[in-house]
Order: C-alpha cells, then sequence, then structure tokens
C-alpha cells in the first residue's frame, strides 16, 4: 500500500513521522443534470422553505432572491437588498447577497434569515449583516419589508466572507465566516482564525428564538471563558464557504477553501480546530513544517490545485428519488469539477469523480457557484457560466441517475 507522510511536532519533542494511508480513488459515479432554470445572475445559494410548497429559493449576490416554483422563475424578486449591497461595482466580488436559511418553523411563522454584506463606518472595509425577515402575509412569494438585524459582523477585507447559513436538527441557526481575508490570515498575531475572541474564521451558533438579538445556546463549547467568544460552535477555519447537514445523520460538512495548494472538507465537531493557519489541509502552513497538530482535527478529505481550485462544499444525498445514492456526499469546486465522498468500512472516507451527461471526466462544462437541497432531499447545483455579478447566465440543475 502507498502512504503519505505528514510530521507533527509535539511541544519540546522532535517532529516524528506519521504514516497515514493514500487511498485510491473511488470509481467513478455516473449521473445526469436536470436543468431545472436559468437566467440568474451569479447565483450563490438556494433553500427550501419548510412548508410542503415544493418551492427553491436562489440569491443572487447582487441581492436578489428569486423563487423557483413548479421549474418556473417568479419574475418578482421574493427580496431584493440590491440597494443595500457594498461593494459589486467591479467584475470579482466575493461581497453580496451570501446566505439565506429558513426557520424550521416557516409555514408557522414565516421567518428567514439572510447574510449579506453591507457598507460600514467602523469597519477597514465593510460588515457582514446577518438579518431576519418574514413573509409579507399578503403573498407567499414576497417578503415583508421589515427587517431585523440579528449581528453586524466588522470584515477588514473584501474576501473571505463566508456567509453560509443553516439550521441544525438542534433548531439553532449555524454561521459560516470566513477569516477576514487577504492572504495567510494576515490579521492579529495568531490570526483570526486561531483567536476565540474573534468571530472571524470560525462557525457560530446562536439561538434566533430567544435572547434579543439572539440568545447563546447553553451547551456551546466556549460559554463562560472570558477569553472567548460564547457564539462559537467551532474554529480554525479559512473560508467556509458552504457547510450542510446530513438530514438522516446531522453531521455538519463543511467545504473550506484553501490557500495556493490544498482544498478541504470538514466533518464539524463541536469546539473543534480546523488547523488554519496552522494547517492548510493536512499540511503544515504556518509554520512551513515541524507545526503542532495536538488537538487539531484534520479533514476527512483533502486535494490539490492540479485538481480543483476552490471547494464550495455540497450535501449529502437523501432524497426517495434515488434511493441508491443515499451515503454519497456529493460536492464540487468552482472549476466545474463534480465529486462524492462515501464513508468506508474503516470509518475513513473516499473521494471519487462524478461523471454527468455521458462526460468521460468529472467536468460539468460550468463554474459550481453553490449546491442546495429542497424538502424532498433532492440535490442541486448552481452554476455560472460567464463569470461576474452582472452576467445573467447561472443554471440551477437537480442531480439524478
Amino acid at each position: 500500500m502507498r502512504y503519505r507522510l505528514f510530521l507533527a511536532l509535539l511541544p519540546a519533542v522532535a517532529a516524528a513521522p506519521i504514516l497515514l494511508p493514500a487511498q485510491d480513488p473511488l470509481p467513478p459515479l455516473k449521473l445526469i443534470l436536470v436543468k431545472i432554470a436559468g437566467g440568474f445572475t451569479s447565483p450563490v445559494g438556494g433553500a427550501a422553505p419548510p412548508d410542503g410548497s415544493g418551492r427553491l429559493f436562489i440569491i443572487q449576490q447582487g441581492g436578489k432572491m428569486k423563487v423557483i416554483d413548479n421549474g418556473q422563475v417568479l419574475p418578482e424578486p421574493f427580496l431584493d437588498l440590491s440597494r443595500k449591497i457594498d461593494g459589486l461595482n467591479i467584475a470579482y466580488s466575493e461581497k453580496g447577497l451570501l446566505g439565506v436559511a429558513f426557520h424550521p418553523a416557516y409555514r408557522e411563522n414565516g421567518r428567514f434569515f439572510v447574510y449579506y454584506s453591507a457598507p460600514s463606518e467602523k469597519a477597514t472595509d465593510h460588515d457582514g449583516i446577518v438579518s431576519e425577515f418574514s413573509v409579507s402575509p399578503e403573498n407567499p412569494n414576497r417578503a415583508g419589508p421589515e427587517e431585523k438585524i440579528i449581528m453586524r459582523i466588522p470584515q477588514p477585507e473584501s474576501n473571505h466572507n463566508g456567509g453560509c447559513l443553516a439550521f441544525g436538527h438542534d433548531g439553532y441557526l449555524y454561521i459560516g465566516l470566513g477569516d477576514g481575508g487577504g492572504a495567510g490570515d494576515r490579521h492579529g498575531e495568531i490570526g483570526n482564525g486561531q483567536d476565540l475572541t474573534s468571530w472571524l474564521g470560525k462557525i457560530l451558533r446562536i439561538d434566533v428564538d430567544r435572547g434579543d438579538p439572539y440568545g447563546i445556546p447553553e451547551d456551546n463549547p466556549f460559554v463562560g471563558r472570558q477569553d472567548a467568544r460564547p457564539e462559537i460552535w467551532a474554529y480554525g477555519l479559512r473560508n467556509p464557504w458552504r457547510f450542510s447537514f446530513d438530514r438522516a445523520t446531522g453531521w455538519l460538512f463543511c467545504g473550506d477553501v484553501g490557500q495556493n495548494e490544498y482544498e478541504e472538507i470538514d466533518l464539524i465537531k463541536k469546539g473543534g480546530n480546523y488547523g488554519w493557519r496552522i494547517m492548510e489541509g493536512n499540511h503544515c502552513f504556518d509554520p512551513a513544517s515541524g507545526c503542532n497538530m495536538r488537538g487539531l482535527e484534520l479533514p476527512v478529505d483533502e486535494y490539490d490545485h492540479d485538481t480543483g481550485i476552490s471547494i464550495c462544499g455540497g450535501y449529502m444525498y437523501r432524497s426517495l428519488r434515488h434511493p441508491g445514492l443515499h451515503g454519497h456526499y456529493i460536492f464540487g469546486d468552482w472549476s466545474g469539477k463534480l465529486f462524492y465522498l462515501k464513508q468506508q468500512d474503516d470509518y475513513s472516507w473516499r473521494r471519487g469523480p462524478v461523471y454527468t451527461d455521458g462526460r468521460q471526466d468529472n467536468d460539468i462544462g460550468a463554474k459550481i457557484n453553490s449546491f442546495a437541497e429542497d424538502e424532498s432531499g433532492d440535490v442541486y447545483i448552481i452554476t455560472q457560466r460567464l463569470f461576474g455579478p452582472r452576467s445573467p447566465t447561472g443554471s440551477v440543475y437537480r442531480l439524478g441517475w
């Protein structure tokens, strides 16, 4: 068997080799892409309200949230935050409307939450805003005008915003935040990812059903510590672009974007430290060798930049439409590459390529911006063919086989 060599340096101990098996890739998984809708402008995420309507809501980076209902994109946006968005006057931007999550009791209360970038008078670059809205009582396809700001997060630079929102099986809202941008997590002595006094480089967990404007779950891992923010659920992340809960197990999978060499999938645990900027994937980053790996959670999968360039995350497939796909975590890379992970008998995870529509490789022929899951567990790929926040070439595809 082939092996990879990793070096771990424990305190006051010389670097010792750790041998981990290098798994051969799984065979290709052959699927088809069913186009659901097109004409989106920089679509970067999607979610389905738990109300039995079968609708899918797509967020566009420029600030508009559109509704797909029975395969039709409704002409009027459900929500329009375009006048609130900061910094989309250039061809490339990581700002914008970046996340949406519907309250688990949306059918009864009509509440939903978004993450977007807004101008700031205090932050170096902008503020990340987590806000609550409610559906209009007159029109189920329009949001009401009232906004309740839940969190205002100062951002030192324009990139690495994260912005993913999702409710866990526990009913709490999870929020993904990047490390503040730039390169090498350069803000602060130890970087934001390892700084427990900063929200940045973290996944947060809050209670939106109590408190003003929110409450702290009593079992959050750092509650009561004076040197840590009580909202933190996990840390040591660079840019957790998209994460998702497996509806069968409750496991939290996260695609964390790498620096220059490695992309990673993490299985997020309570209080876990996922290594950034000490490590990038399974490899030392700061320092470049001999780093202290004690207490760090290593990714369940990584790949280098010969394979992809910017991981998007994905979903564990649980739809009854294709039971044979159950247990396959489907994910992708912005380059257009599509993959799957499957847990093995020894509890390790192995990766394989996903070939679609008869292709002989796993490049779907479009940029993969994000993924979405509907009420039934079907998984969707959110793509864009031409790059830029004003290019109306975004499409949504459902996975099938």
